[in-house]
């Protein structure tokens, strides 16, 4: 029988590490395709960030409850799963707490330690959901997150809750079948939480408690393997990914745009010649670039990675400026929308192993130019992210494109551009009459 359940074992775990495998790989390519950006400088700053930003949490602080109950959360998942190892090496080898013996007494104040994190996580994630679902906080229902969004968090809420009881209940049985000497049961000192509640199995045999144990012990370790599997389709990858994102995040100072030397060198050959790069001498031609961005493969694979990132918690939407007065605009779903197109051109490439033209866009199909022209670039959204997202970097890329290829602009804006390019400035005069309002000024005087 024990042979048997490594066997099972064995073969559960390998099927659930391959297809998270799978998965990883398709979302790695699909980041790739994105154009290069290099954003390796100052590795000593970027670890910083991500040790801030990733592993402290820093920017989650400015809201001192939902942080705290977020850290419960978060450290609860990376912390408690450390007792994962054990569960795998028990199933392989076939044994029961494998650790006990070695760690002696320091085994029970582990234990003891995750069962305390348990318990936060269990009562944060009771509280996450009744702000999602009773007390309905604006951020977190707003409407891009209607649909599979708001399941897709309650479906991860109530499994760490499921989790959690699991593993409660699992100890609770273990602990009272050690105090009875039950084969293969090693003895412990007792958990801090759950050997409170012993007293509730006391009555059972020894058979329905090990019912009771192995059953917690399976039903928990297929949760996390479950919970494995389909963490590359939720919102909740940000748990993995929050760390490269952080790392990879753009150093230069906020609102600072990236010019296209293309553009650049438009602007030198009208206002100064003699510093504008000379044409090719052998006849060639430089590579056509789109300006701006029409679809995901424009965008960089930071803007992809960020998409991949983001974690939908509407932090960067309910700082937004226009959102709150009503506009179109919601940087959350910028990003929801860019990770959703993403995905599609990923499964076009599984069926047909290139990509092949759908006839879609991120821009127009996914993102409306309402939504674009809304955006006030004002950076709040990218201040409040907390894992270092910037959706005003696929904003300004998008609106690039619309204006400069698609010359999709408001009709003052084509003023502006047609003054900037005939008169090298915004206004309706001629650059010789640009110093005529101070000799004015000098008259008044």
């Amino acid at each position: 029988m024990q042979l048997i359940q490594q066997i099972a074992f064995i073969i559960l775990a390998g099927i659930s590490i391959y297809l998270f495998a799978k998965k990883i790989g398709e979302i790695r390519r699909n980041i790739k395709l994105g154009r290069d950006e290099d954003l390796n400088d100052n590795p000593g700053q970027r670890w910083k960030n991500m040790i801030l930003l990733a592993l402290g949490q820093q920017k989650m602080f400015k809201k001192p409850l939902p942080a705290f109950l977020h850290l419960a959360v978060y450290a609860g998942f990376i912390i408690i799963n450390i007792e994962i190892l054990e569960i795998l090496l028990d199933g392989i080898l076939g044994q029961h707490r494998l650790f006990a013996g070695p760690l002696g007494g320091m085994y029970a104040l582990l234990i003891g330690f995750f069962e305390i994190l348990a318990v936060l996580v269990l009562v944060s994630c009771v509280i996450f959901l009744a702000r999602r679902n009773i007390t309905k906080v604006r951020r977190l229902n707003l409407k891009e997150l209607n649909g599979w969004p708001r399941n897709d968090a309650n479906i991860i809420l109530i499994t760490e809750i499921i989790l959690m009881s699991l593993f409660l209940t699992m100890n609770t049985a273990d602990l009272v079948l050690q105090g009875r000497n039950a084969e293969h049961y090693t003895v412990t000192s007792q958990f801090w939480i759950s050997g409170n509640f012993t007293s509730l199995f006391e009555n059972l045999s020894n058979g329905t408690l090990i019912a009771i144990e192995r059953t917690g012990w399976w039903l928990h370790i297929i949760g996390v393997l479950i919970f494995m599997n389909y963490l590359p389709y939720s919102k909740h990858f940000h748990i993995i990914l929050a760390f490269p994102n952080a790392y990879y995040m753009r150093l230069k100072p906020q609102g600072e745009m990236k010019n296209m030397k293309e553009i650049q060198n438009e602007v030198l050959y009208m206002m100064q010649p003699e510093l504008a790069p000379a044409a090719p001498t052998d006849g060639s031609q430089p590579a056509q670039q789109r300006f701006g961005a029409k679809d995901v493969m424009d965008l960089s694979w930071k803007n992809l990675l960020d998409a991949y990132s983001c974690t939908e918690c509407g932090r960067c939407t309910a700082a937004c400026p226009a959102n709150l007065t009503g506009k179109a605009l919601s940087p959350r779903k910028i990003m929801m929308d860019t990770r959703d197109r993403l995905e599609e051109v990923g499964e076009n490439i599984n069926k047909n192993k290139t990509f092949h033209d759908d006839g879609k866009s991120l821009v127009h199909d996914y993102i409306t130019v309402e939504e674009l022209r809304a955006c006030t670039t004002c950076q709040a959204c990218v201040e409040a992210c907390p894992v270092g997202i910037e959706p005003l970097d696929i904003i300004q890329q998008l609106r690039r494109y619309l204006v400069m290829e698609e010359s999709n602009s408001p009709q003052e804006w084509n003023l502006m551009f047609g003054n900037v390019e005939n008169n090298m400035a915004p206004w309706k005069f001629s650059p010789d009459e640009r110093d005529k309002w101070a000799e004015e000024l000098n008259a008044q005087a």
